[in-house]
């Protein structure tokens, strides 16, 4: 029999203890606070191990409500303590799951499950794989001491170490199967409240609630409680404190119950308290999915952008759980950039995380989650724009630049799955409309889908080059964001029928009448186009001009709001829209114009240039000299 001094023997850690050991504790894990969320989750696998053996051993007398964690502070010898009630570990256990860093107990343990065709819902309970989260405690511990006994054993073994000088193992007593692991919090460094702070109730209770808040066992702890001492009066009130056990964890989650079972007010209120929004979110999207990837997930919409939404600021992301443990804040990867303002979490036992549990691994579990989401959310805005359309329009308010960016982003990659969703201003209707709206209303012979780009609605009603469209009676949708010039470049066509600007050269009508006039005013076009020379490309009679002068068209390539974008953001490219100058053959300053051609060359030139400086300034482009221009328009006085 081995004797105590034997067992009292110091140990070195197994696999390259020093070096390995020193990479756990200052290298894997980025915020020291992660070391609570790990012993408590080898609690808990602890506890589910033997509540799965009670399923077939009636002598574990033990029911799933008497299963507990529980947590103790000691403050004048600096120790934490996390108990459970769980399988507990002899002698061997504590030399392969404590002696050997990265050996985990529970991976065993998943295998053996998994060999036995265990379910799922069993096997994805257990949270420790790695064998290294115990290690971390060593992050704010500079001694731990595991105190253990196996059930169905009576022995009981203590487990102890300073770190990276190894380890002993002794008999000890303890009288119930579960594990104590008592931690000696460090003393506070140069950085005032560096480990105090474990030492405190209340931040012990925000770590729980923070990180563990789901496991499903109830993790308890003695909290201190203001009471009137006995004979204190209201008159003249003396407190004393007293320490209460409290349940600091609410172990089921919503997105765990069925919906029926939740009511809107408890899921308005998860989000208000865990996302700091006062108010309630527009709408609420639950997920349970099975299959390739299985994941529950609970998402919200908000009712209005969130704070820094448009800037650099703002970090998108999902909540991110594993078996009821929060192991990331913010998961951007979990969704598609287009819906990055939904918040919420998602819940998986299938993604692949790091060796720490605080990052995840780019895996195609990932990829397909974020796949699912992106179904999920489309499929619920696509049922509000069809059931519930002012609902929707606050939606776009708040989100719909959002989804216009994304669907021109990287050449339109994502526009045939965002088209849809889209809302723009019509001319005719007085309200917001989708591109399929306007689509379904074109009479047969319609070409093409006009629109019109300009700083804001009104503007676009007063431009002169929608004279035509109007007279038609054809739609115009009004491009008012900057970037809506590119709807039309990167989309080209919507249901079989190309974009067309009503600046555009050629709106596809009057044809006819236009190549008339221009033939019966060809000698006035070129007197025109020799004047302003390579100002312009060409001087043409306009279909779309009815009570206006003059405007300019840009033809192909591109557009005049292009221009303007491109000269704001790349002023060095100089790159510039035709500039087809189109005249009102009508209109009587292009008959005064075209009689002075013969009579009076001179004034007719000034004409001319009037005309094309008013076409700029109506078309929001810059006049290349305001001085000159108003020196030339004085002189027409004289």
């Amino acid at each position: 029999m081995t004797s105590m001094a034997e067992r009292m023997e110091k140990h070195e850690f197994r696999a390259q203890s020093k070096r390995l050991l020193d990479l756990m504790v200052n290298s894997i894990y980025i915020h020291r606070e992660i070391f609570l969320r790990e012993i408590i989750s080898n609690a808990s696998d602890a506890i589910d191990k033997l509540s799965y053996l009670s399923l077939t051993d009636q002598n574990v007398g033990l029911r799933r409500e008497d299963f507990e964690i529980r947590l103790t502070l000691d403050k004048p010898n600096r120790t934490l303590t996390v108990s459970d009630n769980g399988i507990g570990m002899d002698e061997h256990d504590l030399e392969d799951h404590l002696g050997v860093i990265a050996g985990s107990g529970s991976l065993a343990f998943r295998q053996q499950l998994e060999q036995a065709g265990t379910d799922e819902a069993a096997k994805s309970a257990l949270i420790g794989q790695f064998g290294v989260g115990f290690y971390s405690a060593f992050m704010v511990s500079d001694h731990i001491t595991v105190i253990t006994r196996k059930y169905g054993q009576t022995q009981a073994w203590r487990w102890d170490s300073d770190g990276v000088d190894g380890y002993t193992v002794a008999p000890a007593q303890r009288d119930s199967v579960g594990t104590d692991v008592i931690m000696h919090i460090r003393p506070d460094g140069e950085e005032k409240d560096e480990f105090d702070r474990y030492l405190r109730e209340y931040t012990i209770y925000k770590l729980v609630r923070k990180y563990s808040d789901y496991i499903r066992f109830p993790i308890r702890m003695l909290m201190p409680q203001p009471q009137l001492k006995p004979g204190s009066t209201k008159e003249h009130p003396e407190f004393e404190e007293v320490f209460e056990l409290e349940t600091f964890n609410s172990m089921v989650p919503l997105w765990q119950r069925k919906r029926g079972e939740v009511t809107r007010e408890e899921y308005d209120k998860f989000y208000q308290e865990q996302f700091a929004d006062p108010a309630p979110p527009q709408r609420v999207i639950t997920v349970s999915a099975e299959g390739a990837v299985t994941y529950k997930a609970l998402l919200y919409l908000p009712s209005k952008a969130p704070p820094k939404y448009h800037t650099d600021e703002f970090k998108p992301g999902l909540r991110l759980y594993s078996a009821g443990v929060l192991v990331m804040e913010q998961c951007p990867q979990l969704l598609p950039e287009e819906f990055d303002f939904i918040c919420g979490v998602v819940e998986s036992p299938d993604l692949s995380l790091n060796i720490s549990r605080e990052l995840l691994q780019h895996d195609r579990q990932l990829s397909l989650i974020r796949a699912s989401l992106g179904k999920k959310i489309k499929a619920e805005l696509e049922r509000m724009l069809r059931d519930d359309r002012p609902a929707y329009e606050t939606f776009w308010k708040n989100f719909g630049f959002q989804l216009k960016l994304i669907a021109l982003d990287n050449y339109g990659a994502k526009k045939d799955a965002l088209q849809d969703l889209l809302l723009f201003w019509s001319n005719t209707r007085g309200q917001l409309i989708t591109l399929a709206e306007y689509a379904n209303r074109m009479p047969p012979d319609q070409k093409y889908i006009y629109y019109a780009v300009g700083p804001t609605v009104k503007a676009i009603e007063r431009m002169p080059q929608t004279e035509l469209l109007r007279e038609h009676g054809y739609e115009i949708l009004c491009f008012t964001e900057r970037t809506d010039e590119f709807i039309s470049d990167m989309f080209r066509t919507y249901a079989g029928k190309p974009f067309r600007s009503a600046a555009d050269g050629d709106l596809g009508l009057d044809e006819e009448k236009t190549q008339r006039e221009d033939k019966a005013h060809k000698k006035t076009f070129e007197f025109i186009k020799q004047c302003l020379g390579d100002r312009v490309t060409q001087v043409q009679a306009s279909a779309r001009l009815k009570n206006h002068p003059v405007c300019l068209s840009s033809g192909k390539g591109i557009t005049f709001d292009m221009e303007r974008y491109l000269s704001a953001v790349q002023p060095q490219v100089g790159m510039k829209a035709k500039r087809i100058l189109e005249l009102n053959v009508e209109h009587p300053a292009f008959l005064r114009l075209e009689k002075a051609c013969t009579s009076d060359p001179v004034r007719a030139k000034k004409y001319a240039e009037i005309l094309y400086q008013q076409a700029l300034l109506i078309a929001g482009l810059p006049i290349e000299d305001p001085t000159a221009y108003t020196d030339l328009l004085c002189t027409l006085f004289v």
